[in-house]
């Protein structure tokens, strides 16, 4: 109640305050050869509203004091001019930048990429929608210091230099997407990236705003489902591609109104496509990256298994990914109200999804069992004739898949006081409902849910030369599973933050400085079997019975505060040139996935135990004692060159894990029929038992991109990444992305660009003594793209070859890697019309 009265009194102190005047700020933007320069951003300081240039270059906007503008375009370097409130008239240079420029809204400060004193990438207009896949990991792969974890193309996640799951926080708009994602790899994302209008990527820590789920990065997907700007004018976009590796048809639309100050927001996508194809690859008996290297503990022998009976080699040849389709549809509305000072919105999405699991078997299951359970699960009439849908694709009863679920709502308020002090208020809330459910031949086999709610609260302010936010953050996940892969009990997770951000420029050295400190509450109630031991002989099924008599209901609680704090600094020491330093402790709890797992986990082929577990004689006691925060120091310099024909980002990073949780091979296997036991005891359909454990690790390499222009018409780029990552006694980590290299040759003539990209994806053969090297592979890319008009309409047409020599390629992070390959030569023709 104590920070409601604040905030109203603060409101209230504003619309009382002595600017009660408004004046009107024109100016003309124009670039170095006195061009005008149309859709730049001008943003006045303090208030959440911009608008836009028109084509001749030129703006208006209204304040009420003295203030500064912010003036930005991608690909140029962002002006900021101080104005009076009578000032009347600007005109404003825009330098063109060597490396893209794009302003960070997930900086909540309205920098750049280039001002930050974290590494950032961002991916947004053209490029974002001729490089939009259905899942974020496909999206941002090609990224310096991103890789995916790539479960098929339909469940893959961003890895952000070697840390994905629950170190990388995926937001929208700043705000959770709370899906399951974290649970395990087979789980999409909830984000889609075609509606989006750009997606960041924070590299390192981002824990001071974001939470300790972001100790590794944050990925914050960006739309305008709640416009935050005045929209005098109906506007659009329709668009349609056709993917031909999986016969995927998409298709896309927008539109936005307003009047006086009233705004609505439609975006949709729908999105239909069958089983991907690939070059030929072997067809291996189902097994994850788990039981790899006990696969192939001899070298080459996939080779030799090639040459064992030839007559079957047609049989083991595949040449497309079974159970890989996707039907999906999702939209999102939204409305909102802006004047000079009040921007008040709210907005709700719905997603609705299926797709295909692949190497998802459930063979290793009591399928009566399951039947039993499936009958005391509601289910819904529709979803048995869905399924029959499927079928009809070629789609079995035999296959996996999921559906997806997913309702959000969201509402904004930001209200500019614009004194001396306090610039304005912010406040952010959302509501998901999320529901996961795989449906096993026709029937509801297992269902995540996730209910979450968020409210992010900030101020921000200048005193004494420092400019920063103060805020309030809070968030409580309700998550359940319910099924045959339950193999998480329900937890709620609630937490409570407080975060400060300031900077202060001192000559050409701005230095920034944070910190956070997070309540963290997990609670559950854990279901633990006093375990007899076995007699000479099996136990009948009456002695089953007497098991379940003897299960106990333990309840559970983790109480932690999370500390993170970190300084850094960006030095302009010449003309478009800067180095960048940032300093971070962050401090992390485990989440359900790795405290409390207790269950067989399908999807990577293993039985999975958690930190709070025990194993003893074959049994697994629940004695969560002395359970440690992961406590991550992070060290980032970059040196940054973007103006000038030739231009680069160079990032080196350091990061110094204490109690890092991974899983670890426990020798021991599974099997419904005897439990946890040793390994030599053979079963059929028995699974290695992992379990999560904590132990010093450092993560450390390097992110280059760099652009030389050639000329107005060719420019040349190269990337690279390189990540090492292992634990303090010098093993290995898992799944490790490739470092990998690559050249970008664009050619822009008028209303034409064209690019080859040429990516090499080294081998990895860094590994644990569980996974199987991963040979090197290259891949060749090229997209055209045309504008032109029609009646008045612009429209962009492009063609996408992905893949061009149709390389064989397996990604090392993917836990079902050999049975899930890169997709081969994909043909991608696209158009987008805007009315």
């Amino acid at each position: 109640m104590k920070k409601h009265s604040i905030l109203a009194t603060a409101i209230l102190t504003a619309l009382s305050a002595g600017n009660a005047y408004a004046a009107q700020i024109t100016g003309k933007v124009i670039d170095s050869n006195k061009q005008p320069i149309s859709g730049a951003k001008v943003h006045l300081h303090g208030k959440k509203q911009s608008v836009i240039t028109d084509r001749f270059g030129k703006f208006s906007i209204n304040t009420d004091s003295d203030s500064q503008l912010h003036i930005t375009k991608n690909n140029y370097i962002d002006q900021r001019i101080d104005i009076k409130a009578d000032q009347g008239n600007v005109l404003v240079s825009l330098e063109p930048s060597s490396v893209e420029s794009i302003v960070v809204y997930a900086s909540a400060l309205h920098k750049n990429n280039l001002e930050m004193a974290s590494p950032v990438s961002v991916l947004s207009g053209d490029e974002l929608k001729k490089q939009a896949k259905p899942t974020l990991g496909e999206t941002l792969k090609g990224q310096p210091g991103i890789n995916a974890s790539y479960f098929g193309p339909v469940s893959s996640s961003p890895i952000i230099r070697g840390l994905d799951g629950p170190r990388v926080k995926i937001t929208q708009n700043g705000l959770d997407s709370s899906d399951a994602s974290r649970i395990g790899p087979d789980h999409a994302t909830s984000n889609e990236s075609l509606s989006a209008e750009q997606i960041e990527v924070l590299r390192g820590p981002a824990t001071l705003l974001y939470g300790s789920g972001a100790i590794g990065g944050v990925v914050n997907v960006v739309d305008n489902r709640i416009p935050t700007d005045i929209i005098e004018s109906s506007t659009g976009a329709v668009g349609y591609s056709f993917d031909t590796v999986s016969k995927t048809n998409t298709y896309a639309a927008l539109f936005e109104t307003g009047n006086d100050g009233f705004n609505f927001h439609f975006d949709g996508v729908v999105r239909n496509g069958k089983d991907y194809d690939t070059p030929e690859y072997p067809s291996y008996e189902e097994h994850s990256d788990h039981d790899e290297h006990e696969a192939h503990e001899e070298h080459g022998e996939h080779e030799a298994h090639e040459e064992h009976e030839e007559h079957d080699e047609q049989e083991a040849l595949l040449k497309s990914v079974p159970n890989t389709f996707i039907d999906s549809q999702q939209v999102n509305f939204g409305t909102s109200y802006v004047n000079d000072h009040l921007t008040l919105g709210f907005s709700f999405g719905r997603i609705d999804t299926d797709y295909g699991i692949p190497a998802h078997s459930h063979a290793h299951h009591d399928h009566e069992h399951e039947e039993h359970e499936h009958e005391e699960h509601e289910h819904e009439g529709h979803e048995e004739d869905e399924h029959e849908s499927h079928e009809d694709e070629g789609h079995n009863e035999e296959s996996v898949f999921a559906r997806v679920k997913q309702d959000r709502w969201q509402a904004l308020l930001n209200y500019a006081l614009h004194n001396d002090y306090i610039e304005n208020i912010n406040v952010k809330a959302g509501f998901t409902d999320y529901q996961h459910s795989e449906i096993e031949g026709g029937a509801v086999g297992t269902t995540f849910k996730n209910k979450t709610s968020e409210l992010r609260t900030s101020v921000e302010h200048k005193l004494a030369g420092w400019h920063g936010i103060i805020g309030y953050h809070f968030s409580d996940s309700d998550y359940e599973a319910q099924g045959a892969e339950a193999f998480t009990p329900a937890t709620e997770t609630r937490s409570h933050a407080l975060y400060v951000l300031e900077e202060k420029k001192f000559g050409d050295f701005t230095l920034e400085l944070g910190a956070r400190i997070e309540d963290y509450k997990l609670s559950s109630v854990i279901t633990e079997e006093a375990h007899e031991e076995h007699d000479e002989h099996e136990h009948e099924h009456e002695h089953e019975h007497e098991e379940h008599d003897e299960k106990r209901l333990l309840a559970y609680e983790l109480n932690q505060t999370n500390m993170s704090y970190s300084i850094g600094g960006v030095y302009d020491y010449a003309e478009g040139q800067n180095i960048a330093v940032n300093l971070s402790h962050s401090e992390r709890s485990p989440l359900t996935a790795e405290l409390l797992s207790n269950g067989t986990h399908i999807a990577t082929s293993t039985y999975e135990l958690g930190l709070g577990y025990h194993l003893e004689n074959g049994e697994a006691h629940f004695e969560p004692e002395d359970i440690q925060q992961e406590v991550s120091t992070n060290f980032d310099i970059s040196f940054r060159k973007f103006t000038g024909d030739f231009g680069y980002t160079l990032n080196f990073f350091y990061n110094d894990v204490e109690n890092y949780y991974y899983q670890e091979n426990t020798g021991l296997i599974y099997s419904s029929e005897h439990g946890i036991e040793e390994a030599d005891h053979e079963h059929e359909g028995a699974l290695p038992v992992y379990q999560f454990n904590s132990q010093d690790a450092e993560l450390y390499g390097f992110e280059l991109d760099t652009h030389y222009k050639l000329n107005d018409e060719n420019t040349i780029k190269l990337f690279a990444d390189s990540i090492t990552a292992k634990l303090k006694d010098s093993s290995y980590l898992p799944r490790i992305p490739s470092n990998k290299i690559g050249v970008k040759y664009e050619y822009a003539l008028e209303n034409l660009v064209a690019d080859v990209t040429v990516t090499h994806y080294a081998s990895q053969n860094k590994i644990t003594a569980y996974e199987s090297k991963t040979d090197a592979y290259t891949l060749v890319d090229f997209s055209m793209q045309y504008d032109f008009d029609i009646a008045g309409n612009d429209v962009m047409a492009y063609f996408n070859i992905d893949n061009l020599t149709d390389e064989l390629g397996f990604v090392h992070t993917s836990v079902i890697k050999e049975q899930a390959p890169l997709p081969g030569r994909n043909f991608k023709l696209g158009v987008r019309a805007f009315f």
